[in-house]
Order: structure tokens, then C-alpha cells, then sequence
């Protein structure tokens, strides 16, 4: 085989040095250098022709790879949102779709989650992982040290019966977290009245919980302080602060059984609450027996997942949005209808005058 090679290729240089004496010009000067680079492509294929031969008895021997058969891996779409700084399904119009990092250092050295940080920046909806993963609760710790409290707080409530056969319920245990489910106060309670139904089963209280128990009016006084000007959201709201003897502006509250939205989960005038821990959030409460602190933080989760709707059924209510709302300074009637009596008073003497 080697002497025809090199017979072939002497002959085939010779035709290419008799194309070459030609006159070339610029028009032909395009295919006498493709009829080179055949030339040399023909030369060296018998080479490569014993090469591929070659790697194909190696990988013969060897067992075959699938991943180099396989097709080029695409990302699928929830891999690509986990890359993302959101983390995320939706991203809001409008908004900014990134996190600076002096802000993502902050809240990494607040504790506050990349979930929580999105969610208030409106660059999506979050997953419960402020409630799956929350700490557990501090029982009867009363007010959390250094913790700074926001705008919202959750509050729940447990009661026991008093009365005649416990039909009338007071005050047993208040929990209270903020906007991402941490515990802001928690404590157990001491009735004042006499207890006929512990109701130990729903709520796992006994005469003996509340032997290290604060006092009805050291509680009340710390809640109330907690509570001023805040917006509270809670599950029947009303119910907690009747057994805490306060009451609140509605146009302050967020009450998740009094949502439109949530009217659909429940077979009477509002759902309960563990119905939609299981509808809307896909998780089980109050198996056992019920912690105020974890149907605080559901209620604010709940009230987070709807938040904007939330914001436009209080403005259909009220009139105004829930950035211009005011809250009374005190605990109690609203400042601007304490203004009111007294223009009213004005008016009345201006009156007398007059007369």
C-alpha cells in the first residue's frame, strides 16, 4: 500500500504544479485553493480512516458512557428559579427583581430569610418556611428580649370556661408574633374568676400550667402597649380581645376569618382556621392540642399570602388604604372620634352664644 500512496500523491502534485503555471486570476484563485485543501483532505483520510477504526475497537472494550450519548442538559424551570434571588414564582410588574447585597447582609445578620426579604420587596409569593422552620415556642416567657416589633402583629388567645358549666370563657393564655412569625410575648394567665372547664383537651391547660401565671392586669398592660398603633391580624379577632378586655380600631385589624377570600373553605359564615392551614397552606394543626403561638403565626401567614387582597378589601371598607390608616394612641376609642365630640362641643356653645 505504501508505494501506490506515494505514486498517487507524486501525480496528484504534478497536476497541481501544471494547474499552478496557469495565469491565476482573482476569480480563480478561490478554487485552486479548495482543489488544494481536497487534495490534502484526500491524503490524510486514509489516516483518519485507521483512527476512527482504532478508537472504535477501544471503545468496544470499554462499557459505554450514556451521559456523552445523551443530549445537552437544559435547566428545567423550577431549577432556574432556585438560582434566582427570589426564589420565587411569580415576580411582581414593577418591582425590582434583585436584592442588593448590603441588604441581603443585613438580613442575613437579622435573621431574616431570603423568602421573607422577597416577599417584602413584592418579588413573589414565599413558601411556608417561616413557619415550618420556626423556632420553637418560649412558653410563658413574656415579652422576647430584644426584638424589635413592626407594624403587624398575630395574636391568638386560649381560654378555659367559668360559670355555669364553663359556658363563658376568659382569658388563659395570649401569644403574639410579628410579621415573619417570630414570638414577641407569650404568657399563661391567671382567671379571675373561678375555672368550671379547664378544657384541657383542646388546649392542654391544667390548674397546675398556670401556677407560674401572671396576673389578668399585668398581662392586659403589656398587650396593650404591644398592640398600640399596630395593625393586628389574628382568627376572629373579636373573640381575643373580648377575653382580653381591649378593644382596637377595625380599621386596624386583619381577620383572616372575615376575609372574602377565604369564605369559599368554610361550610358556615367563616371557615376555621385549621381548614385553612390545610387548603391554603397545605399544612395540619391543632392535631393535638392547640398552641396559640403556631394559630398566630398560621393567621399571619395566611394574611401574607393574601396581602394585597387583604389591602383592597380594607380600602372597599374603610376608604382608605393601609398606608394612610391611623391608629389611636391609645388603646380604646379612635383619636379622630374623640376630635369629633369635640368640635361637636364647639359647635353647641357657639350656639348658646348666639341665643
Amino acid at each position: 500500500m505504501a508505494p501506490e500512496l506515494s505514486s498517487n500523491w507524486k501525480k496528484l502534485q504534478e497536476k497541481i504544479k501544471a494547474e499552478s503555471t496557469v495565469t491565476v486570476t482573482s476569480s480563480s484563485s478561490a478554487p485552486d485553493t479548495t482543489a488544494k485543501r481536497k487534495a490534502e483532505e484526500q491524503a490524510s483520510s486514509r489516516p483518519q480512516a485507521k483512527r476512527q477504526k482504532s478508537s472504535k475497537q477501544q471503545s468496544s472494550s470499554n462499557p459505554p458512557n450514556k451521559s456523552s450519548n445523551s443530549k445537552p442538559k437544559t435547566i428545567s424551570s423550577a431549577a432556574a428559579k432556585s438560582m434566582g434571588v427570589t426564589q420565587s414564582s411569580v415576580i411582581a410588574k414593577g418591582t425590582p427583581t434583585t436584592i442588593t447585597p448590603s441588604l441581603a447582609l443585613w438580613a442575613e445578620d437579622n435573621d431574616v430569610s431570603p423568602e421573607d426579604l422577597a416577599e417584602a420587596y413584592k418579588l413573589g409569593i414565599k413558601d411556608n418556611a417561616s413557619l415550618t422552620a420556626a423556632e420553637k415556642p418560649r412558653v410563658n416567657e413574656g415579652l422576647a428580649p430584644g426584638i424589635e416589633v413592626g407594624k403587624y402583629l398575630g395574636l391568638d388567645c386560649e381560654m378555659v370556661g367559668v360559670g355555669p358549666e364553663g359556658r363563658e370563657s376568659v382569658l388563659a393564655r395570649v401569644s403574639i408574633v410579628d410579621f415573619h412569625g417570630r414570638q414577641v410575648y407569650d404568657s399563661f394567665v391567671q382567671p379571675r374568676e373561678h375555672v368550671t372547664d379547664w378544657r384541657t383537651h383542646i388546649t392542654g391547660i391544667t390548674s397546675k400550667t398556670l401556677a407560674a401565671a401572671r396576673s389578668f392586669d399585668e398581662v392586659q398592660v403589656a398587650v396593650a402597649d404591644l398592640l398600640r398603633n399596630r395593625i393586628i391580624v389574628g382568627h376572629d379577632v373579636r373573640h381575643d380581645l373580648a377575653v382580653l378586655q381591649l378593644s382596637h380600631p377595625t380599621g386596624q385589624i386583619r381577620d383572616t376569618a372575615r376575609f372574602a377570600g377565604y369564605r369559599r373553605y368554610g361550610h358556615g359564615p367563616k371557615p376555621a382556621l385549621r381548614v385553612l392551614a390545610r387548603e391554603v397552606l397545605g399544612v395540619e394543626i391543632q392535631t393535638g392540642h392547640h398552641s396559640s403561638i403556631e394559630d398566630a403565626r398560621v393567621a399571619m401567614l395566611l394574611f401574607r399570602r393574601k396581602k394585597s387582597d387583604f389591602d383592597v378589601q380594607h380600602a372597599s371598607r374603610y376608604g382608605l388604604p393601609t398606608e394612610k390608616t391611623i391608629a389611636s394612641e391609645a388603646v380604646g376609642p379612635s383619636s379622630s372620634s374623640k376630635g369629633q365630640a369635640a368640635k361637636s362641643k364647639k359647635a353647641q356653645g357657639k350656639r348658646r352664644k348666639k341665643r
